[in-house]
């Protein structure tokens, strides 16, 4: 059986692009159990409010539950849920699974493929991150569910995907982070940053709107220059793009430092710096799918000059 094509095709709900990454979330969690105790189970009563953090932190901006995935994920053939009638999932219901004793772990024969090839667990939480979710989260995540991988990494994982992760995959363009730093002349759209050591940036990064992992394409028009800090509040919807390339900071970050005045609530109504001229800006469709998939919230007023300075 083919675990990492399994994984890769995890059925998911659809709807016009709404992100719903519930039960890659669930299964990175229980691939972090697993780890840590490979026969224990996921009693749901116990776990719940875990799995609701992580769909609060990863998953859509919209209220959700995990009881979805907990009942769902059953379908895909990687996971078993068990209830004290004994195999079998009672329902999608919070209150069923609750009242039900339900517990879930990975399928049996998940399991043994993991203990027969320890290697295999790095892979399937490879698939799960790069289709799912952008680079700049995967090691908060990886933390978040207790996932280590460098030791699984170490068994050569990290020198290059299988033949079925490789088939699976879309092959991203090398070029993308180039083009977009030359496109914004090498500083962040949003704060301005432009660092270098010697002849190299460093700190810079290329973003993309749409996510990558959500068929967003590797071309300039959907892509930001963005310092590392700025690149990961966009990713996690503390930032976003506004009408008229103006920056849109959420009414749900809380940040009463002067850094974080400066460097966060300040940006608010602020324009994208860039691109350079004869350069496409970012284009209206990434730009709206960010807005609705991945900022949180709504937009905070711009700070008055006053309040910006402290």
């Amino acid at each position: 059986m083919d675990w990492l094509e399994r994984v890769a095709k995890l059925r998911r709900w659809t709807n016009n692009d709404v992100r719903a990454p519930h039960k890659p979330l669930l299964l990175l969690y229980a691939l972090g159990s697993f780890q840590r105790d490979a026969d224990g189970e996921l009693r749901y009563s116990a776990v719940e409010q875990e799995l609701k953090r992580l769909l609060e932190e990863y998953g859509p901006s919209h209220p959700t539950t995990p009881a979805y995935p907990f009942h769902h994920l059953v379908s895909d053939g990687v996971w078993e849920v068990r209830t004290d009638q004994g195999l079998g999932s009672p329902g999608s219901g919070v209150r069923v699974l609750r009242s039900s004793g339900a517990t879930g772990r990975l399928a049996p024969e998940l399991r043994a493929a993991l203990r027969r090839e320890p290697a295999l667990m790095g892979r399937l939480a490879r698939v799960l991150l790069d289709f799912h979710f952008p680079p700049s989260l995967h090691a908060d995540l990886c933390e978040a569910v207790g996932l280590d991988l460098d030791p699984v990494e170490a068994d050569g994982v990290t020198g290059g995907p299988g033949g079925s992760e490789r088939a699976a995959r879309r092959q991203r363009d090398r070029r993308m982070r180039e083009l977009v730093l030359t496109a914004y002349e090498f500083q962040c759209a949003f704060c301005g940053y432009d660092g270098m050591l010697g002849a190299s940036t460093v700190g810079l990064e290329a973003a993309h709107v749409r996510w990558w992992s959500y068929d967003g394409p590797d071309e300039v028009d959907n892509g930001l220059c963005l310092c590392s800090l700025h690149h990961k509040l966009f990713d996690k919807g503390v930032l976003g793009l506004g009408e008229g390339r103006r920056i849109l900071v959420s009414q749900r970050f809380v940040g009463r430092s002067e850094a974080s005045r400066q460097h966060v609530l300040a940006l608010s109504g602020r324009p994208v710096i860039g691109p350079q001229a004869g350069v496409p800006p970012v284009a209206g469709r990434h730009r709206q799918w960010h807005a609705e998939q991945v900022f949180r919230g709504e937009a905070r007023e711009p700070l008055t000059p006053a309040a910006s300075t402290g």
